[in-house]
């Protein structure tokens, strides 16, 4: 029997002997307007076929239905989580690089772990003497007076090239060895989507590369394994699918890592819809095949469950190196606005481009300049192709107010990223330096009071991947665990944020009209919780929700507690779910 035998046509015959799955007894809050509660579903062939009461569904049950009776349980459609990077977080893990354990390690500990790594890892063949990994974190460098770069690494290392990421991978702090190695001088052009910050009079690389820069560092270390890729992804699509997550969007991919989305995808280990965005310039790392991927090569990576329709790229940088591109100068500078790493017109042109190819840009906008004018492009591209793709304004972390408004009438997504939504150490040391815009940041309830499509990304790894942390923190702003007190900005409510995290995020991937509600007609997405989202106190308690069966397509992809078992609709995931959770300090 071959593979098409799975797929069914529209003139494939049907089997008449009732739905597959049913589910009855439950509280089921449906994101549809027209019917926001129900209380059981019917599934058949991967789609909601009846939406309503045990009574309604009754007549579908048949000999081979599988009736789960849900015990007044909440269930909700699954979650999107439209930005993060599994690859970035797992891959240099599973590559065995360098990483030194801790969310904001100072210098001295950023110093012993690179030390006991070149001791425990000698030079070979495999790594090229490379010692690089994560992270750094610029203002524990300032705290301690101390400035990052070559001269520091150089202090206690010179005998192998070292290369190490901060931890928002916006920057990147190299020896003079690597920096050697990857033909970095002071002759070396900045990239034009990225720097080289040098000293101001010799104009030598300081070893600091933000940005596309430090892609020269990439090019010149051995890739990346493909086992280590592939594990990074197995296991980052295992937790997010226990989670509850149902689709996702995986940003920077090269031909490398889709080679590794598609194998997981054909052995049948991919447990939720991605969406990958291919790098438009070498931001992170390089794209040997960029040019064909864009052409049209993306497409053999395409099935159900893996698209490869995007394209990403930084406009701006980050508040640490203070990169993030302002409409006007940062706080304690009087001309520094940041760094826009494209021109308008190479955005402009690129936008109306990639739209007319009916390719999604995922555009990294932190600051409001940035913002403004992918805005400012979307507006032509519309006024030059019509209506298109709808564009995604990754972070969104910064927005001027006179913007708000353009969200919905140019039809782009803002996707905001959950690490500045709620007071902790992190966020008041690493964001200090945007002054009172701090407070201003990801202003979700501006976007949405102005009519706009709001989504979440959590931004694994300069984040949490677990999209509860980001959920509760949406609706009070404080800090999920009580370490610090206030809030940050304006909290959103509990069926706004649901929305957020199901309908808009199936909005944001152009699949609205077939997934992201309960509705009967729609792919049959469905998460069990172990609490009602809309009757609990959400501060200190959303965050701690679990999961007790995610499905997919209608196919059950995370059952704990074996509602499945022994049933023709059983879970066939069964890998035991990895441990991402956060480390709270």
């Amino acid at each position: 029997m071959t593979r098409l035998a799975q797929y069914i046509s529209t003139h494939s015959p049907q089997r008449d002997l009732g739905a597959d799955l049913v589910f009855t007894n439950g509280r089921i809050y449906t994101v549809d307007e027209d019917r926001p509660w129900a209380e059981a579903v019917a599934i058949k062939d991967g789609m909601f076929v009846a939406v309503g009461s045990n009574t309604d569904v009754t007549p579908l049950i048949g000999p081979e239905t599988h009736v789960q009776d849900l015990g007044g349980a909440f269930a909700m459609p699954g979650l999107y989580d439209m930005h993060t990077h599994p690859d970035l977080a797992l891959g240099p893990k599973y590559s065995d690089y360098l990483d030194v354990g801790l969310e904001t390690p100072d210098p001295e500990q950023v110093k012993q772990a690179i030390l006991a790594y070149a001791a425990a890892h000698p030079t070979d063949a495999a790594n090229g003497g490379w010692v690089f990994g994560k992270h750094f974190v610029h203002y524990t460098f300032r705290k301690a007076g101390i400035e990052p770069g070559r001269d520091w690494l150089d202090s206690f290392i010179t005998d192998r090239p070292v290369a190490i990421m901060d931890r928002m991978w916006g920057s990147c702090m190299a020896n003079s060895r690597a920096l050697e190695l990857a033909g970095v001088t002071a002759e070396t052009h900045d990239p034009n989507n990225g720097y080289i910050v040098r000293d101001p009079l010799t104009r030598e690389p300081n070893g600091i590369l933000v940005d596309g820069a430090y892609a020269m560092i990439m090019a010149a270390m051995p890739p990346p394994p493909q086992h280590a890729l592939l594990r990074a992804y197995r296991e980052g699509a295992r937790f997010q699918s226990a989670r509850g997550v149902v689709a996702t969007k995986y940003l920077h991919v090269c031909e490398n890592r889709l080679d590794a989305l598609r194998a997981i995808d054909i052995s049948g280990e991919l447990p939720l819809r991605v969406e990958a965005a291919i790098s438009w310039q070498d931001d992170i790392f390089p794209v040997a095949r960029r040019w064909e991927l864009l052409s049209g090569e993306r497409h053999y990576y395409r099935s159900k469950r893996l698209n490869a329709n995007a394209v990403k790229f930084h406009f701006d940088g980050t508040a640490e190196p203070k990169t993030s591109y302002f409409l006007s100068p940062w706080p304690n500078e009087k001309e520094w606005r940041g760094s826009l790493n494209l021109t308008p017109e190479h955005i402009c042109d690129m936008v109306a481009e990639m739209d007319r190819k009916r390719i999604r840009v995922v555009a990294h906008c932190t600051g409001d300049g940035a913002s403004d004018i992918f805005l400012d492009a979307v507006e032509e591209c519309r006024r030059r192709n019509g209506p298109g793709m709808r564009h995604q304004c990754a972070h969104s972390t910064i927005l001027h107010d006179g913007n708000l408004p353009r969200f919905k009438e140019l039809d782009v997504i803002a996707e905001f990223s959950p690490v500045g939504w709620y007071p902790s150490n992190f966020t008041i040391g690493a964001r200090s330096a945007y002054g009172d815009k701090l407070h201003k940041a990801y202003n979700v309830r501006g976007v949405l009071d102005h009519g706009g499509v709001a989504v979440i990304g959590s931004d694994w790894p300069v984040s949490s991947i677990d999209p509860w942390i980001g959920f509760e923190a949406l609706v009070t702003r404080a800090n999920p665990w009580g370490e610090m007190e206030g809030q940050l900005g304006d909290p959103i409510t509990v069926p706004e944020a649901i929305e957020m995290l199901t309908i808009n995020g199936a909005y944001s991937m152009g699949i609205e009209d077939q997934a992201g509600s309960i509705t009967a007609g729609k792919a049959a997405d469905m998460i069990v919780l172990d609490q009602n989202l809309l009757d609990i106190d959400p501060k200190g308690q959303l965050h701690k929700t679990e999961v007790q069966m995610t499905m997919l397509d209608g196919a059950v992809v995370h059952d704990p507690n074996g509602w499945t078992k022994d049933s023709l609709q059983a879970c066939r995931v069964t890998s035991n779910v990895p441990d991402f959770y956060p480390v709270v300090i």
